[in-house]
């Protein structure tokens, strides 16, 4: 007996099909091999459904923005690597001019008689800098 003689039966049952691939690859991974879900994290959806993404001025009576809406700031002292980055030299390069006395270092006094030892330059300076070169 053949599939065609049998009444309601398909007589090609493969056919707008697709073959059973087993279970999901992805499901059968362990949570440290999962992708993240889209969507806000839970600390930002708890951040939205409580309302601290918009606060009201009482006294001018504006909304005022919280961090996440605003302009990111740029920092004013940038440390070696991001100084190197900015003039398009190399770290050893801003070393050298800061160790000649063409570049100076800001100097962070710690709490103690001491300063942090982070080499920052100010962008004011490296734009100074920038500007002498270009004569």
């Amino acid at each position: 007996m053949n599939r065609a003689d049998i009444p309601g039966a398909d007589p090609e049952p493969d056919r707008g099909r697709e073959p059973n691939p087993g279970p999901d690859p992805v499901s059968t991974l362990g949570p440290a091999h999962r992708l993240p879900s889209p969507g806000p994290s839970r600390t930002a959806r708890s951040m939205l459904s409580s309302g601290t993404l918009h606060t009201k001025n009482r006294v001018a009576g504006t909304s005022a923005t919280s961090a996440l809406e605003r302009e990111p700031i740029e920092p004013r002292l940038l440390n070696l690597k991001a100084a190197a980055t900015y003039l398009g030299v190399s770290p050893w390069t801003v070393r050298d001019l800061e160790a000649r006395g063409v570049l100076k270092r800001v100097s962070v006094p710690l709490s103690t008689s001491a300063e942090l030892r982070k080499l920052l330059f100010d962008k004011v300076d490296l734009d100074h800098l920038i500007e002498t070169w270009k004569t």
